[in-house]
């Protein structure tokens, strides 16, 4: 992967600061497919995502954002 392509893909803590939620709130989310993402493998306790910047942007020109209840 190219550092560009790599920079295009925030993590969760990303995410969450750029659209002022909390990290449970994009997880859920994810989960609910609301937000898309890129699952990665992992072995731990919860799943390592990665969603890209053109999705969150996008999310940003909509009307409003998700509430707190989807």
């Amino acid at each position: 992967m190219t550092q560009q392509v790599l920079s295009d893909l925030l993590t969760v803590s990303e995410v969450a600061q750029i659209l002022r939620v909390d990290d449970t709130t994009v997880r859920r989310w994810i989960k609910n497919g609301v937000l898309e993402a890129i699952t990665l493998p992992n072995k731990g306790l919860k799943h390592a995502y990665r969603v890209k910047r053109e999705t969150v942007n996008a999310l940003l020109g909509e009307q409003g954002l998700p509430t707190e209840g989807q």
